[in-house]
């Protein structure tokens, strides 16, 4: 959520004016939806041709290949909408009406054209001005949109914050993409140019995976789950019903899009992707573990899940205590007062256990690292070792974190990394909003492997690429920069962020908004 949201939620609204909101503003019936399933993996299909045989010798195994740069994420993704020929379920965040954004959605079309199914579930707080092509794409037979927990206003949309904060504050944050029920990609990218290697700077550091095996079904059932869930409203309720004109607008700019300059250039570098040449030479080359898909209960959305279901408890239980190391990936850091004593706890008892998140300068959300930085101190003090990503890092490498120093890097991913043997990768931040607010989803993956690279990046190539942060005998904060050579140098404030932004910290971090973080 952008911090301007954030602050608007400051905003106390008398419950009559909720109620008279709601009565003036209604969201639509969801009587009579219609009623769908996900569709089972067949060989019939050619990626079933090509992913079931692997999977079945690997019985109750899950195929694994992370996608570590954007180019390769984006590739995935449009080759799996491209080979499917039975059903594409596909559930986002945010959907930018930017380039990759629009070509995407053109590669849905195209799969609908040739008579796939198509199933899109947005959360409507990322799809602002998208309102055109989704009653345009809604209206082709072969597509079905629903909107998550929507703004019934679409042309003044978040002036709802106004009147029904407390609904509107929680999001749908899980993100899938899932081709004929054989092959599925989850993770921690929305779609958009910042996600996939392309457009303005900076560029989103992100890790997803594509997953085949046991664990499909698994995501399709829980998409079933999201899709008939009582905050998913179909779209033809909420906007005009598209027309073929609208189609033929929407099929013009993919066309404009896929011709344009930029794409050209971006091209390039996807036709050059691992991905690209493994699914044309029919080899996806895959990593076999168990793997277990966890989410959050959509009721979470109403403030109706059970607290003691929610997945910040899935998580836990699942990654176990480590005996050795931790390691924290984690775009939004806020880990609150218990979070702040496990972390103490473990580091006390001679657990190495190492967090990554953004520095202010690299940070999309500035309240967000007001509340992070409340706990530095009493983090470092019990020995946990903090590092903030600098902005001179970039996402170009294929490394399992992918970065290198370059310029224009934000850090996006969430990966949690337990005693090199296990690992979470999905949607979940350690932050409030995604433990109590946000409903999520994501992987734990038993793989020394994976878990291992995870560990290795903050062993061997960490040093570098982010500031580390300590203190100082007289109990100030400094960040220590390492740079590419050899030299080092000690900052006093946060390095790379303007006055403007260390107040703004300063100051919401003396508001009690902890809890919207």
């Amino acid at each position: 959520m952008s911090s301007e949201l954030i602050l608007l939620g400051l905003l106390v609204v008398p419950p009559l004016a909720i109620v008279a909101a709601r009565i003036l503003f209604p969201l639509p019936s969801l009587e009579n939806r219609t009623a769908s399933r996900a569709l089972a993996g067949s060989r019939e299909t050619t990626i079933g041709r090509m992913l079931l045989p692997p999977a079945e010798r690997h019985p109750e195994k899950s195929g694994l290949k992370p996608l570590t740069t954007g180019v390769d994420a984006f590739a995935a993704r449009v080759l799996l909408a491209q080979a499917a020929e039975r059903t594409l379920d596909v559930q986002y965040y945010i959907w930018r009406r930017d380039l990759t954004g629009i070509l995407l959605m053109g590669a849905l079309k195209d799969a609908a054209d040739r008579g796939v199914r198509v199933r899109l579930l947005l959360d409507d707080t990322g799809t602002s001005g998208m309102d055109d092509h989704l009653a345009a794409l809604d209206a082709h037979p072969a597509v079905e949109i629903r909107l998550f927990n929507p703004f019934p206003l679409r042309t003044f949309r978040y002036a709802a914050y106004l009147f029904d904060f407390f609904r509107l504050n929680r999001r749908m944050h899980n993100k899938s993409f899932t081709a004929d029920g054989v092959a599925t990609i989850v993770g921690g990218r929305n779609v958009g140019d910042e996600y996939f290697g392309t457009g303005p700077q900076p560029l989103f550091v992100d890790l997803d995976v594509v997953a085949v095996g046991a664990v499909v079904p698994h995501v399709t059932a829980d998409f079933d789950r999201y899709w008939s869930s009582a905050s998913a409203y179909p779209v033809d309720r909420l906007l005009a019903a598209g027309t073929e004109a609208g189609l033929a607008a929407f099929a013009a700019e993919v066309a404009s899009a896929s011709k344009s300059t930029r794409f050209a250039t971006y091209a390039r570098t996807v036709r050059d992707s691992d991905v690209v040449r493994d699914m044309a030479d029919h080899e996806l080359s895959l990593l076999w573990c168990d793997v277990v898909m966890i989410s959050d209960d959509p009721r979470k959305a109403l403030d109706r899940a059970p607290r003691g279901k929610l997945m910040i408890h899935h998580l836990t239980d699942l990654l176990g205590r480590p005996d050795v190391v931790l390691d924290v990936v984690s775009s939004y850091f806020v880990p609150g007062r218990r979070g702040s004593r496990r972390f103490a706890t473990l580091a006390r008892a001679g657990v190495t256990v190492r967090v990554l998140t953004n520095a202010l300068e690299t940070t999309d959300v500035v309240p967000v690292h007001a509340g992070y930085a409340k706990y530095r101190k009493r983090l470092l003090r019990a020995g946990v070792e903090l590092y903030e990503l600098k902005s001179s890092a970039a996402p170009n490498e294929k490394a399992l974190l992918g970065i290198t120093g370059s310029s224009g890097a934000s850090l996006h991913a969430k990966i949690f990394a337990v005693d090199r043997e296990r690992m979470f990768i999905g949607s979940f931040n350690l932050d409030p909003r995604s433990a109590l607010l946000n409903t999520e989803m994501g992987f734990i993956v038993e793989s020394p492997i994976l878990a291992g690279a995870a560990s290795d990046f903050f062993d061997e190539r960490l040093k570098t690429l982010a500031y580390r942060t300590e203190m100082a005998g007289n109990g100030d904060l400094t960040w220590l920069e390492r740079r590419e050579d050899g030299t080092s140098i000690r900052h006093e404030h946060e390095p790379g962020a303007s006055a403007r932004r260390r107040m703004l910290v300063t100051l919401v971090g003396r508001l009690p908004v902890e809890w919207l973080l």
